[in-house]
């Protein structure tokens, strides 16, 4: 992290602020896994009141590695004290729509963190022990968040089981590398993406021959 040379007075205005900004509320589904998170909107409206009362602003910027994509966060006072953090993921797919995606991505998690605020399932949720069921839970949420790139990939084969065209699927499955395949070979029973049957389909020499 970096900084200006004082924080004291952006550091009691983010106290102030934190005291009143609860947590982002899951509103967005994700249709593959019928699950909820807060996206890029749900956080910047919880921050954005106590932010203006309290002189803070701040601004993102994407950057880029020779593998990575994401973001600098810069958290701004009227002082003029700062605070910045820079969020990098790793490219799974070298093309624009994986490299927007791992920016939003890093939007999101990148100032909820600088803000320091959770994501809550509703407006009465309150701080808990993590049970055996919270930690399965963050566990999924991780493997869906570690695949969000390959969501175009899942439903050009997903729509090719549908509809019969195994010729769309299986290219579509071949062109993912062995690691990303892996990774979406989980079982359905522990929140995988392809049902029982799609996997069924799949394993048959008709579908790996498909042309």
């Amino acid at each position: 992290m970096y900084s200006s040379e004082k924080i004291d007075e952006i550091a009691t205005a983010l106290c102030v602020a934190q005291a009143v900004m609860g947590g982002a509320v899951k509103g967005s589904g994700n249709p593959f896994f019928k699950s909820k998170y807060a996206n890029l909107s749900d956080v910047m409206q919880v921050i954005k009141e106590p932010f203006a009362a309290n002189g803070l602003s701040y601004v993102q910027f994407p950057i880029s590695t020779d593998n990575s994509v994401g973001v600098c966060t810069r958290l701004m006072h009227c002082s003029g004290q700062w605070l910045e953090q820079e969020f990098l993921l790793p490219m799974v797919k070298r093309d624009p729509q994986s490299g927007g995606s791992c920016i939003t991505y890093a939007r999101r998690y990148g100032l909820a963190a600088m803000a320091g605020i959770p994501q809550v399932d509703d407006d009465a949720e309150a701080a808990m022990l993590r049970s055996d069921k919270a930690v399965k839970k963050a566990e999924q949420e991780s493997y869906e968040d570690s695949i969000i790139d390959l969501m175009p990939s899942v439903k050009a084969i997903k729509d090719g089981l549908a509809t019969g065209d195994l010729s769309t699927a299986n290219e579509a499955w071949k062109e993912l590398s062995d690691t990303e395949k892996q990774l979406l070979w989980k079982a359905p029973s522990k929140g995988g993406v392809f049902t029982t049957q799609e996997r069924a389909t799949m394993k048959t020499p008709e579908f790996r021959t498909a042309q």
